[in-house]
């Protein structure tokens, strides 16, 4: 009985299939070589629009390249005048060169006729997010390229800033190191540098030394200014243009200020400062004048009682 039921559904299947394909031809032979000539007389113009969108496109892909290159070139001459740096020189063309291909990508996918609103809009939306979560990164990188393309200190520059003070030994696209003077680093984010006041003490080839000390109201002035004028000048390392300038500062409570002004190159300053600050008071103790200091007198009361 089972080798009979399957006879019989072989036979209905292959029956349905004969019908099907009697089907089809009587279909085909209705078609009269007049519609396909109709047909294909309809494709033509939109083949032809068509070609010419992909003509234009490729047009406009050319166009744009050699416009491209052309930025690209102008760019390069520009950065190598003003002299910035190599690394911000070669982000910069690459980002450039990448804004500039998917403005042209957008500009050739519209002429295509395809929408490009949407693409924008998840693009936009996707933009927004990663700017969200990355601000704080963006805000330093930001700052590195501000540093390195305007240039407010180099490396080897001595600045001073809200988080310390040092040489630049890194400039970088996100962080600056400082070199201190007891050789420790800092790191700073260039955000920071790029949105607070910092104070490049080596940007100018001199730098102005001045020293102030106080002597005692019995001691002799005219002596203790002519000493300092002298310390000055004899030192090799004070300039002899603009001249030194010896004055009276101010007069305290316990002591009369006397200042110095002297003219230094800037890398001579520290060595110079100290040296000086150390004649200053071994000449005035061999002059024998006085230079005043804070003392505590302690009185101390017997109770007999």
């Amino acid at each position: 009985m089972t080798g009979h039921y399957i006879l019989l559904a072989a036979a209905s299947t292959a029956a349905d299939a004969v019908e099907v394909a009697e089907r089809d031809l009587t279909e085909l032979s209705q078609i009269k070589p007049g519609m396909i000539k109709q047909m294909l007389e309809g494709l033509g113009p939109s083949l032809m629009s068509l070609g010419w969108k992909l003509f234009i496109a490729l047009i406009l892909f050319l166009a744009g390249r050699k416009l491209i290159r052309f930025v690209q070139r102008m760019m390069s001459a520009s950065f190598e005048r003003t002299g910035v740096e190599i690394g911000v020189s070669k982000f910069l063309r690459s980002l450039t060169e990448f804004s500039l291909y998917a403005l042209l990508v957008f500009i050739i996918l519209g002429q295509l006729g395809v929408n490009t609103t949407s693409i924008l809009a998840v693009l936009g939306t996707a933009s927004l997010a990663l700017s969200l979560s990355l601000q704080q990164s963006l805000s330093n990188f930001a700052g590195g390229v501000l540093i390195l393309m305007m240039k407010p200190f180099k490396v080897g520059d001595y600045i001073v800033c809200i988080h310390g003070e040092g040489t630049v030994s890194m400039i970088g696209l996100v962080y600056t190191t400082l070199a201190t003077v007891d050789n420790k680093a800092i790191t700073i984010p260039n955000g920071t540098l790029a949105n607070s006041t910092v104070t490049n003490v080596t940007a100018m080839e001199r730098r102005r030394l001045d020293l102030t000390v106080g002597i005692g109201y019995r001691s002799d002035l005219k002596k203790a200014k002519t000493i300092l004028e002298k310390l000055y000048r004899e030192h090799p390392a004070v300039l002899k243009d603009p001249d030194i300038t010896v004055f009276v500062d101010s007069l305290g409570e316990s002591s009369v200020m006397i200042g110095a002004r002297g003219w230094v190159a800037a890398d001579d300053y520290w060595a110079a400062k100290w040296d000086i600050t150390e004649k200053i008071k071994l000449a005035f103790d061999e002059a024998g004048i006085d230079i005043p200091f804070n003392q505590m007198d302690i009185h101390i009361v017997r109770d007999d009682g």
